[in-house]
């Protein structure tokens, strides 16, 4: 963040990624540096088209690459891990700006 501090969903996808030891699933691990325009986050954050961290780029047998930026998504579809419907939802939830 502009701060300098990882914000507050990359730290807990970092953790439930290490609470499920899946983080030796995971090849690399960058940081979007909003301080850094030129940090390899932020490059890659404007390559794909992303506005919002955390994001995992995976790439496929044909050298395609898919954007996931929903962590239960990627957890249940990359990493074939069940995921709660209510965490699912939960997080859903929070990318949609409040309904007032």
């Amino acid at each position: 963040m502009a701060d300098g501090l990882p914000c507050r969903k990359c730290i807990e996808v970092h953790e439930r990624l290490k609470g499920a030891n899946l983080l030796e699933r995971i090849d690399n691990i960058v940081t979007a540096d909003e301080r850094d325009a030129a940090s390899e986050g932020m490059t890659l954050a404007r390559e794909y088209e992303v506005d919002r961290a955390p994001f995992f780029l995976v790439r496929d047998e044909a050298n395609a690459v898919r954007v996931y930026t929903s962590y239960f998504r990627f957890v249940k579809e990359v990493l074939n891990r069940e995921v709660s419907e209510t965490d699912a939802v939960d997080e859903m939830m929070e990318q949609v700006p409040d309904f007032l």
